[in-house]
């Protein structure tokens, strides 16, 4: 039997490996975006409060949203859910809307495995 050294052995573990690369790779793309280099499509980062006293702040950079918060950082990937305005995000362990409520500025985060739903205001 042959042994690949460097490839994941199942499925499973090639999703992990590939999003977890897709994370790092989204993750560098928003620092580059960020760090001064005058281009018009620099990711602002718009800040959340929540009902639960979770701030936290969102960056949109092409089909991602990069998440910082209390609980840590996420990056999300694009989802097809959402009507209307809303959109939607999420990876293994959130699933992020936003643009909710009559004016848009409403977003609420899912965390996945826990009984917790934060309803959240744009700043």
């Amino acid at each position: 039997m042959k042994h690949h050294a460097g490839k994941p052995g199942n499925p499973p573990q090639r999703i992990a490996a590939v999003m977890a690369l897709a994370g790092l790779a989204a993750l560098a793309g928003c620092t580059g975006l960020t760090t001064g280099g005058g281009s018009s499509s620099a990711a602002v980062a718009t800040a959340y409060r929540c009902a639960q006293g979770m701030p936290f702040t969102v960056r949109f950079v092409d089909n991602t949203a990069v998440l910082q918060s209390q609980r840590g950082d996420d990056v999300l990937l694009r989802d097809a859910g959402g009507q209307g305005t809303q959109t939607v995000y999420s990876n293994a362990r959130l699933r992020a809307e936003f643009g909710l409520g009559a004016d848009g500025r409403q977003a609420a985060l899912h965390y996945l495995g826990q009984p917790l739903v934060a309803r959240c205001m744009r700043d």
